[in-house]
């Protein structure tokens, strides 16, 4: 149960100020905050949360425990380091209407992201599918806080949010690291 909790409230709270969830604020703003899109929204979040716990669980099958503690603490470190990145995200300026084209679009951006790799981190460390069900259930609740707000989440202090939990995940990164080498705990 704590692979679903954790997943949940992390997937939720880094999630926020992605790349997905620019996009998705522009495209309700635009197209209009409709029960589709956030149809969608929660899809692309399902989709790309169970891809990510089926892989962090296939990669912990086939590794030593070692190896799969170290595969741990680098899914938190390259999530740290996506959250920390500073990019403007290029959102279209014309999007459009088809919510298939918008789903592709969605679950190619959340599988790369800081929330994804949690997933995965969680899903290599504990139960996948309780990592994978909580992460699509953080990823949906995100998604429907941006299809409900649109562009007004951008008045938001997400890139100190993001930047703070990306310390916060590059900390426990290297501690799980350390741990896995056995130079601690």
């Amino acid at each position: 149960m704590a692979s679903f909790l954790l997943a949940f409230v992390s997937v939720l709270a880094v999630s926020l100020g992605g790349k997905d969830q620019l996009l998705v604020a522009r495209l309700a703003d635009r197209l209009g905050r409709n029960g589709g899109l956030l149809a969608v929204g929660v899809l692309a979040s399902l989709l790309s949360a169970f891809a990510m716990a089926i892989a962090g669980l296939a990669l912990a099958l086939s590794l030593p425990e070692a190896a799969a503690d170290m595969l741990v603490a680098l899914a938190l470190l390259l999530a740290a380091v996506e959250l920390a990145w500073h990019r403007q995200p290029r959102l279209p300026d014309e999007p459009t209407r088809s919510l298939f084209a918008t789903c592709v679009v969605l679950v190619v951006r959340q599988v790369g992201d800081a929330a994804r790799f949690l997933v995965f981190a969680f899903a290599a460390g504990g139960s996948a599918w309780l990592a994978g069900a909580g992460g699509a259930l953080g990823g949906a609740a995100a998604m429907a806080l941006t299809v409900a707000m649109g562009e007004e989440l951008r008045r938001w202090p997400l890139r100190a949010l993001r930047i703070a939990l990306a310390t916060i995940l590059a900390i426990v990164g290297i501690v799980a690291g350390l741990e896995a080498r056995g130079l601690i705990g």
